[in-house]
């Protein structure tokens, strides 16, 4: 099992920046890929990005391509998430999510946490 704890949320307004970051603790070792998912009111989740663990390749959405970076910390077993350039429409519940192999679904998810970009 792996537990994942997502902090940094909160509110800013647009054109700002926050630093998500998702703490993985338990069984680790085989985690494959890390990503962050959020959801809007209303909405469906969607994918933002995504990092395979050992080597560090990522993947974004249209939707934050140049505005959000994500990284990871193999000594701390953390991801973290730069949102820069902030738009309302960022505006969602944020959650990280982990998988063990490039073909599985994402296995485990945080609790989530919530961030909201003011006009």
């Amino acid at each position: 099992q792996v537990q994942l704890l997502e902090s940094g949320g909160g509110l800013v307004q647009a054109g700002g920046s926050l630093r998500l970051s998702c703490a993985a603790s338990g069984r680790t070792d085989g985690t494959y890929m890390m990503g962050w998912f959020r959801q809007a009111p209303g909405k469906e989740r969607e994918f933002v990005a995504t990092i395979i663990w050992k080597i560090g390749s990522t993947a974004y959405a249209d939707s934050v391509k140049g505005r959000f970076t994500i990284s990871r910390d193999n000594a701390r077993n953390t991801v973290h998430l730069q949102m820069n350039s902030l738009k309302p429409e960022d505006t969602a519940v944020y959650y990280c999510a982990a998988k063990v192999s490039l073909f599985d679904d994402y296995s485990y998810w945080g609790q989530g946490t919530q961030v909201t970009v003011s006009s």
